[in-house]
């Protein structure tokens, strides 16, 4: 049997997962699972420790490799699982020679189950050169690694290493080659990519890498940004949503929080005041803008009174895509240590969050009906606007394709096309 790859968590996760893709087929190896975690909640590596259970009972006969993020944060843990035949660091799951290190050993050796490096001392990201992305209508290309900060809910630094950035040319050739084999829309990932460039030699930020890819990759239709951090967009950044409609309205954003003080707690570098100042902002230079955003429900010490204003901060920054996490305390982080609020209690406010969003994301759906948009096909029968909304085709697409399509109603989830 061939190699598959099991993904969880973010878009740059999905980037890697082609990598690891390559490297296995590149190895030779046959019969192997490979688990990509995520770390960024307890849920998110609960449910991967549950995949590799199920797997297990599925192939008992599989190489199982477990890699990731919460491999990198909890070796031990995943090394402890009966089921994972290897347990390999974020680090070592990109390189060439750790697979065919894999291949040429099988499952009997007497290798380190777990081979999982400093994640700290990895100090340059590189370009993957990858050229197709299975199963999908839109290639991801990583422009960044790791993050700086300490968001003291966060352990996802020390899963992927402090911020590290691909070189510009290396981002935009593998842009136009990407487009070369008839990709129609780029998305750019890493973990912090308003932080691009600072650790690169002359002037770079994301703005300017943007601009240029712009730019030297005419061909290109569309072009996409993963999450941002708000505070650190700059003034080429703003100036290119206002003046290049093949950068897609349709920012995802990590605010976490409404509340100031819960945002101090939280080792946020922004005001509730200079969120809502960003999207008005924004919204100014490119109207059609749709904004999603990160919130976390239930922060220690949150008052009912400071999550009214995450309630209030949906309408007053109109976000229209919630991503919604109940707080989730992470071993070794500061917040952790903090005091807890009920779990009935965050359960509730989680509830009431994506209350508030489904109604903010009614509204949206409801200003489309009638309008005429132009979607990326994601499947014969799904595809998505440029603002990331949802639509159900009316008759079958093919995928990766761009149709225009009238908006007739929709089912309060996603758009219905006539």
């Amino acid at each position: 049997m061939s190699v598959e790859v099991v993904t969880f968590g973010c878009r740059l996760n999905t980037a890697e997962s082609e990598v690891i893709r390559r490297h296995t087929e590149q190895a030779g190896l046959t019969d192997t699972v490979v688990v990509n975690t995520c770390a960024v909640t307890a849920e998110a590596v609960r449910q991967a420790r549950q995949t590799i259970r199920a797997l297990r009972r599925e192939r008992p006969q599989a190489n199982i490799v477990v890699t990731g993020c919460a491999a990198q944060t909890e070796p031990q843990a995943f090394a402890a699982m009966a089921e994972a035949d290897r347990v390999l660091g974020n680090g070592e799951k990109l390189t060439a020679e750790t697979w065919v290190d894999i291949g040429a050993a099988g499952v009997q050796t007497n290798a380190p189950k777990a081979i999982v490096g400093d994640i700290m001392a990895v100090k340059h990201a590189a370009a993957h050169l990858i050229d197709t992305f299975s199963a999908r209508s839109r290639a991801f290309v990583q422009v960044q690694n790791g993050c700086d900060h300490r968001c003291t809910f966060c352990i996802i630094p020390f899963g992927r290493g402090n911020s590290r950035s691909v070189p510009m040319d290396a981002v935009v050739d593998d842009v136009s080659r990407l487009v070369a084999h008839g990709y129609l829309e780029v998305v750019l990932t890493g973990v912090d990519i308003t932080s691009y460039g600072a650790d690169l030699a002359g002037p770079a930020d994301l703005g300017k890498l943007v601009k240029r890819i712009l730019k030297n990759v005419p061909e290109l239709r569309r072009l996409r940004l993963s999450s941002i951090d708000s505070v650190e967009a700059d003034h080429d950044l703003l100036d290119a949503f206002a003046n290049d409609e093949r950068l897609m309205p349709h920012l995802h954003l990590s605010l976490q929080s409404g509340d100031d003080l819960i945002l101090k707690r939280m080792k946020r570098r922004h005001l509730r005041k200079q969120a809502i100042a960003f999207c008005a902002e924004v919204r100014r230079l490119r109207p059609d803008t749709v904004f999603g955003a990160d919130l976390i429900a239930g922060f220690p010490t949150e008052t009912d009174a400071a999550f009214a204003r995450s309630l209030d901060l949906v309408g007053e920054c109109g976000l229209t895509h919630l991503h919604v996490f109940p707080f989730s305390p992470r071993p070794g982080t500061p917040a952790a240590r903090m005091p807890q609020v009920a779990r009935d209690v965050v359960k509730e406010r989680a509830r009431l969050l994506r209350e508030r969003g489904a109604l903010a994301l009614q509204s949206h759906l409801d200003a489309e009906i009638g309008a005429t948009r132009r979607v990326l096909t994601e499947s014969h029968e799904m595809g998505r606007t440029a603002q990331f909304t949802k639509v159900k085709l009316a008759r079958p697409g093919i995928p990766g394709q761009l149709v225009d399509v009238k908006i007739a109603a929709h089912d309060g989830r996603l758009l219905l096309a006539a």
